[in-house]
């Protein structure tokens, strides 16, 4: 008995002390990336020259020495501020090489409005870099500087990451030239509010200021992004960091040293997220896809037949599972090519066939002013009136009523309806008319939510609205 209590005792003490042997082996070894890449990392600084006051300067008088009218004007006249005008500002960020020959990538927010690109390598050998072009969009910078044999980093595809793969940065943050961090992927695909075009790679890296366009690194040392933005309440890294995905940024980068511009592809929908609410009155069983609000005039979707109410669930073959993940997808389609569209209309799948067009520089959106009149009474919980030729004519829509009062509570005030609001559809339903929408409202089931499109100011939107029982 005693034999097999010491044998125990022994397997006890060899697992405690090969713990952390097995913990250490499990752990990346990230020494053999940062030897290859760290040459290819550049440091970025800018200069930007003060731009002088749209204000009407004025110039201190020149007395002779010893006049005492001088020590009078020097009080009016502060030649440190003068002085300071005069000065440059400066910024820090990074970059990589991508070709022998000298081309170099970045963010757009680094270099923007610089008079002046200065690139530094590990060996501290400098380059006055000429801007090539860049991309606000995108964040995407493509600079040039003179050399040959420059030492260039492999790319990898973003794709292929998985949320949990580890993942190194390397970068000059507030300056400190060639640091290295490490982390995780945290997710994929994240849209950002500034950013409708880029499919953001999410990770726990630590990224601070002077990161921004420094290269994101798989296991294997291929570049998998560029670090690009952080989200943070205090102005520093609060392990929420996002990274341009490596295919996005070479398309871009393709392109600016080809053309010089940017071009995206333009579906021409307005188009919002599928809540649960909306997914079942759609009959989809999950909600995914992104639901179409509203079909530009003479735009591709138009031509198409795309239609108001349908849930666009796959581009050119790549799922859409939130109304976020379209915008990237019809960006980068090839401009005058056919993409298909996979929708859910009326509860059916279809494909249409689109010829995607280029983005226009500028869209706008028409807003509308109330009018006045007659008042009908609604069993949703809120009050609706015609919609004069007008308000039609502004809002750019063949029908619908206005709201012009909602309840308190109620179907319309659960479901978000405002007052101001133009009800343009019900369950597909077109409303061109209070008697329409009564009609429609009176063959409502209660308890089922219905989609209702509404036209607000910033434009089209999908509610959904449950009936109750009257």
């Amino acid at each position: 008995m005693q034999t097999l209590s010491r044998t125990f005792k022994q397997l006890a003490l060899i697992m405690l002390v090969s713990a952390p042997l097995t913990l250490q082996a499990a752990l990346p070894d990230f020494t053999q990336i940062v030897d290859k890449a760290k040459d290819s990392v550049v440091n970025i600084s800018t200069k930007t020259k003060a731009r002088p006051s749209s204000s009407k300067q004025y110039q201190m008088p020149e007395f002779p020495e010893g006049s005492p009218f001088g020590d009078l004007f020097e009080k009016f006249f502060d030649r440190d501020e003068l002085d300071r005008r005069n000065r440059e500002s400066q910024s820090l960020g990074s970059g990589f090489i991508i070709s022998e020959d000298g081309y170099i990538l970045t963010n757009h927010h680094v270099i923007a409005g610089a008079d002046e690109v200065i690139v530094r390598m590990s060996n501290r050998k400098e380059f006055v870099a000429r801007v090539v072009g860049s991309d606000e969009a995108s964040d995407i910078a493509v600079l040039k500087v003179d050399g040959d044999d420059l030492p260039v980093l492999s790319f990898g595809d973003s794709d292929r990451l998985k949320v949990g793969e580890w993942v190194l940065a390397i970068g000059s943050p507030f300056g400190f030239d060639h640091s290295v961090t490490a982390g995780i992927v945290s997710a994929k695909g994240r849209s950002l509010p500034s950013d409708n075009y880029v499919p953001f790679i999410q990770t726990d890296v630590a990224i601070n200021p002077g990161n921004s366009g420094g290269p994101l690194f798989n296991l294997d040392g291929e570049v998998i992004g560029i670090n690009s933005q952080i989200y943070s309440r205090t102005g520093g890294f609060m392990g929420l960091s996002f990274a341009i995905p490596i295919e996005m940024a070479v398309d871009v980068a393709e392109q600016i040293k080809e053309t010089g511009s940017v071009s995206r592809g333009w579906l021409g929908v307005l188009i919002q997220e599928v809540t649960r609410e909306l997914a079942e009155s759609f009959g989809m069983e999950n909600p995914h896809g992104a639901l179409v609000a509203k079909v530009l005039d003479d735009s591709p979707a138009a031509a198409a037949g795309l239609e108001v109410g349908d849930v666009i669930v796959e581009f050119n073959g790549k799922p859409v599972m939130r109304s976020s993940g379209l915008p990237p997808l019809v960006g980068r389609a090839k401009v005058g090519k056919e993409a298909e569209v996979v929708v859910i209309r009326n509860k059916e799948r279809r494909s249409i066939g689109v010829n995607i067009a280029q983005l226009p520089t500028e869209i706008t959106q028409a807003a509308y002013t109330p009018e006045d009149k007659v008042i009908e009474e609604s069993a949703l919980g809120m009050k609706v009136e015609a919609l004069s030729a007008d308000a039609r004519k502004r809002l750019k829509i063949e029908g619908g009523v206005q709201v012009v009062e909602v309840d308190e509570t109620g179907p319309a005030r659960d479901a978000g309806i405002l007052k101001g609001d133009v009800i343009t559809m019900i369950d597909n339903h077109p409303v061109e008319s209070v008697g329409e929408f009564e009609a429609v409202t009176e063959s409502l089931k209660s308890g089922k939510s219905v989609a209702m499109l509404v036209q607000r100011r910033a434009g089209p939107v999908f509610l959904a609205i449950r009936p109750e029982d009257s």
